[in-house]
């Protein structure tokens, strides 16, 4: 985007068509104690070359992945990304805004966009995904108000798992709306689900569960979904898309919603975003979910094109029949999840998904045999574990960083009374010797405190 500023001759111009001789009685109303009466105080301007190098100076203030061994996860993760993903939308026919305003102008924009519904669909199980959300925390948020508006009820609960950060913009998204938000009866960190006939559904919106959680623990999806099957509320599954290529999906266990993050295909850490978040649902919803719905039809000639099918957002219907007030979906973000996708195939992400597990696994042995070290949880993970330390998790991250490793995840930051854990991930990039050297530096810095 580029700012042209418009000349002294078109600035009068446009003055005398509204009917006023002077730029100061177009702001006469505004109280002159709110007015600034002298010049900003700025530096004097730099060359182009002058700006550049202090872009370069602060940019080297902070540290790459590329230089460091990553462990980092809690939502982000640092998956391999094929070179042919940036090379392929970064061609003319595919290069977009990240975002399209006016995607119907568009047969390239809205082919990619039907590409990345069907795969959604494929992974999750799921009848129909919409063009995709801003992310995988605000997706969970527009589920849990379709359910609000589609049951009519005020309850909503919440596996211990759901990520806290999730669960924050669930509550500031249905902030004012006068509901309740329970957390599900669980043990040993995940959902337990004999418990759940004696929780009353029927007079809840929704039950949205994490799996894997976000401490990395895999739920019984399956088992929840079939005493959810027989109750009011929604069943809404927030899934890790990468372990879908061998865990039970959204579908199969009969969720009425899937969502989550793609961020894990095709898009880089990026410092946190943009990030993309993926929404799926039952057929019967499909009028109901967020944003854009993109088909495939045939003109009248018998060619293949797709058309916008359904915009359920204030922009599009009456403001009162909005589902959403979602502007539009993340498109270059969703065509790289959708080219990584293709070129990896059902065999590569299921091999990438295995590598993480057994990876994670290896690590979470080697290090909870070392003194002073455990697992928070005993039940089955996926590539993502909580650790405990034996000293503060923020010294200790410190000082692996010292070892150019990104340690973990310090749990403190989200629960007080977690200061000596932190949340290890592993993906399919780090080696048996990436692995080994963590277990070393651990051992070394346990030998100095």
């Amino acid at each position: 985007m580029s700012y042209v500023s418009g000349s002294e001759s078109e600035r009068k111009e446009m003055l005398n068509d509204i009917g006023i001789s002077d730029f100061s009685e177009l702001i006469s109303e505004i109280p002159k104690k709110y007015l600034l009466n002298k010049p900003l105080n700025l530096p004097p301007g730099k060359s182009e070359y002058e700006v550049v190098e202090y872009m370069k100076k602060l940019a080297d203030i902070n540290k790459s992945c590329a230089g460091l061994l990553c462990f980092l996860g809690g939502g982000a993760y640092d998956h391999y990304i094929p070179a042919a993903v940036d090379t392929i939308i970064s061609r003319s026919e595919f290069l977009t805004a990240y975002t399209p305003y006016q995607a119907e102008v568009s047969q390239g924009t809205l082919q990619g966009i039907y590409e990345f519904q069907s795969l959604v669909c494929r992974l999750t199980g799921m009848d129909v995904a919409n063009a995709s959300m801003y992310d995988g925390a605000s997706a969970a948020a527009e589920a849990v108000l379709l359910a609000l508006t589609h049951t009519g009820n005020d309850r909503v609960f919440l596996s211990s798992g759901v990520h806290p950060s999730y669960r924050e913009v669930i509550e500031t998204y249905s902030s004012g709306m006068n509901i309740t938000m329970d957390t599900l009866p669980g043990r040993d960190g995940r959902v337990d689900a004999h418990k759940l006939d004696s929780v009353d559904l029927d007079s809840a919106a929704c039950v949205v569960v994490q799996s894997p959680g976000f401490f990395g623990l895999i739920e019984d999806i399956k088992r929840i979904g079939s005493v959810l099957e027989r109750k009011k509320a929604l069943f809404i599954v927030i899934a890790n898309p990468v372990s879908l290529a061998f865990l039970t999906s959204p579908g199969e266990a009969r969720a009425d919603l899937a969502v989550g993050d793609m961020q894990v295909f095709g898009n880089s850490l990026n410092f946190g975003g943009p990030y993309i978040g993926y929404f799926a649902a039952n057929e019967k919803y499909v009028r109901k979910i967020p944003g854009r719905l993109v088909a495939r039809t045939k003109d009248v000639d018998g060619n293949a094109g797709y058309v916008l099918t359904l915009q359920t957002r204030e922009q599009h219907i009456r403001r009162d029949k909005a589902t959403s007030n979602i502007c539009t979906n993340q498109a270059l973000c969703a065509l790289a999840a959708a080219v990584h996708l293709s070129l990896m195939g059902e065999k590569g992400i299921k091999d990438a998904a295995e590598q993480s597990v057994k990876k994670a696994h290896y690590l979470a042995e080697k290090l909870k045999g070392l003194e002073g070290f455990s697992l928070v949880y005993d039940g089955r993970f996926f590539n993502e574990f909580a650790l405990r330390v034996p000293f503060d998790a923020d010294e200790f991250v410190a000082l692996m960083e010292e070892e150019n490793i990104l340690a973990g995840v310090p749990l403190g930051k989200f629960y007080p009374d977690r200061k000596d854990q932190i949340l290890v991930a592993v993906t399919e990039k780090r080696s048996k010797g990436d692995l080994d050297y963590y277990v070393e530096k651990v051992s070394r810095i346990i030998k100095t405190k």
